[in-house]
């Protein structure tokens, strides 16, 4: 090889090896800042292919997925002075890279704990705020709203979105669980207890008052039976007034007849009378006169 070509090819070594140090690439899962003697020079790439000057300048990348937080329970107070543990998780990701490279120095364990700060005090002001019951009723989901939307505003000091903030489980302590437990059922046995109550007293006025329309409903259904009964005796005396009045005897001996049918119609009776009693008197007379 002749001296002409030997420079030929060192020289096409060295554009290769230049290029090869300028130039970077960004893929759409990542985020690219651009250094010069440590400071950002530019940011905000595209993903594609690009160039920077070799040795005087650096590029720093960052995920740009969710990534999580799963730490364990953090120890709380309601705001009566109750311990709870909180079990939670947060997706968070990067979002300002610049602003995240500037106050984390680009550590994303950095930023871990920085969150972890940032969650744990949110969880603690927003419970601390809460009574035991609304700490664990179905208003967690407005609860962790609160949570996110507090942590979110710190947290973008740092060039982080906090994507979503779950709480995962709510548990007492174990030295307060047992006497909170027994509050609870204490006060659902309190609670238990008036409804029986009620519900007695309710049945007591609902049997008072069906005693009371029962016997209005005798009385009055005594009153009309009475009316119409005499209604009906005044009726049947006007009748035998009247059938005295046209045939007194045949009125007699009607009588006669249903004495006789009330007297004697029964088996077994015994009836002791003279036999010229007048009870007896239209038996003896066949003829049917007096």
């Amino acid at each position: 090889m002749n001296k002409g070509t030997f420079r030929a090819v060192v020289v096409v070594g060295l554009i290769f090896v230049g290029i090869g140090l300028s130039a970077f690439t960004v893929n759409e899962r990542e985020l690219a800042i651009k250094l010069q003697v440590g400071e950002v020079v530019q940011a905000h790439y595209e993903p594609g292919l690009h160039f920077k000057i070799p040795v005087i300048q650096t590029v720093r990348k960052f995920p740009s997925r969710i990534l999580n937080i799963d730490d364990a329970p953090q120890r709380v107070f309601t705001l009566d002075r109750t311990a709870m543990t909180v079990d939670y998780f947060v997706k968070w990701r990067i979002d300002d890279e610049v602003v995240f490279y500037t106050s984390t120095g680009g550590s994303q364990n950095f930023a871990r704990d920085r969150l972890r700060e940032i969650i744990k005090n949110s969880i603690v002001t927003e419970f601390g705020k809460r009574s035991i019951q609304e700490a664990i009723s179905l208003e967690r989901v407005e609860l962790m709203q609160v949570m996110l939307s507090t942590a979110s505003a710190t947290a973008a000091g740092i060039g982080v979105k906090l994507v979503d903030f779950r709480v995962k489980q709510v548990e007492f302590v174990d030295v307060v669980r047992n006497s909170v437990y027994n509050q609870m059922r204490e006060e659902r046995a309190r609670i238990a207890a008036e409804t029986r109550a009620e519900g007695r007293e309710a049945a007591e006025l609902i049997k008072s008052t069906a005693d009371r329309d029962r016997t209005v409903l005798l009385a009055e259904a005594y009153r009309d039976g009475q009316i119409i009964r005499g209604e009906g005796d005044a009726h049947a005396a006007d009748i035998y007034a009247s059938a005295y009045t046209k045939d007194p005897e045949f009125y007699a001996f009607y009588r006669s007849i249903e004495a006789y049918r009330n007297a004697l119609g029964k088996a077994g009776d015994i009836l002791v009378l003279d036999p010229n009693n007048e009870f007896f008197r239209y038996l003896n007379q066949s003829d049917g006169q007096q």
